[in-house]
């Protein structure tokens, strides 16, 4: 029988077209294998409950646009500068909230993609290997979408993906897509990767992904 000796709050909701629900739901049954104790919230008030963010080890964040109030970041802040993990995946960790400074904790924001889904390659980088999020994990391919993202220089790069070039650019843009950083004392895992439920059918997306809540977590 499991004990569940942590605990895990999903944050999911926003617009619906990255299916929230139906993908950190995929995550619920692993999570709790690896002894948390997991709850769901699909209302952004529960950052209100900064008593609740402290007590968490990690919180996995699913929410795509939408708006978040000052107190409700500062919150979610404060409780990773103190411990708490946070991780997501796409922009349910990248495209929300666009106000109010909250990507200066995910170390990252979304800017645009290229029209549709197409092949693209990932490239972990050597110099990382080591990295437990990444470590034995080959390159790989995933026919969904890129993300083109603008990123803080105090991040831990594990990933990037190449834009070809294209207008207005004139070379190739290597670009940084899965990273982790720090925040005081709390840790924070991020993926840009995992617009749809089948891009975590890909042995190393899901990898990874498992792996980056796991690190994120206290």
């Amino acid at each position: 029988m499991t004990t569940h000796t942590r605990r895990a709050l999903v944050v999911r909701g926003g617009w619906n077209g990255h299916q929230p629900v139906t993908i950190s739901d995929g995550f619920l049954p692993f999570l709790k294998e690896q002894g948390f104790a997991v709850e769901t919230s699909e209302d952004l008030a529960v950052y209100e409950d900064a008593e609740r963010l402290a007590a968490t080890d990690l919180i996995v964040h699913c929410w795509t646009m939408g708006t978040i109030t000052p107190e409700q970041r500062e919150n979610l802040s404060a409780a990773v500068r103190a411990g708490t993990g946070l991780a997501g995946w796409h922009g349910g960790i990248v495209d929300c909230f666009h106000d109010h400074g909250y990507h200066l904790l995910t170390g990252g924001k979304f800017v645009m993609h290229p029209p549709g889904y197409h092949d693209h390659t990932y490239n972990f980088l050597p110099e990382r290997a080591d990295h437990p999020v990444i470590a034995g994990l080959d390159d790989f391919s995933v026919h969904t979408e890129q993300y083109w993202v603008l990123t803080d220089p105090r991040i831990d790069v594990l990933a990037t993906t190449t834009f070809p070039a294209a207008e207005p650019h004139d070379g190739p843009a290597v670009m940084p897509a899965v990273w982790t950083r720090t925040w005081g004392a709390g840790r924070v895992f991020v993926s840009t990767i995992g617009h749809k439920p089948d891009d975590f059918e890909v042995p190393q997306v899901r990898t990874l992904t498992e792996r980056g809540l796991l690190w994120a977590s206290r």
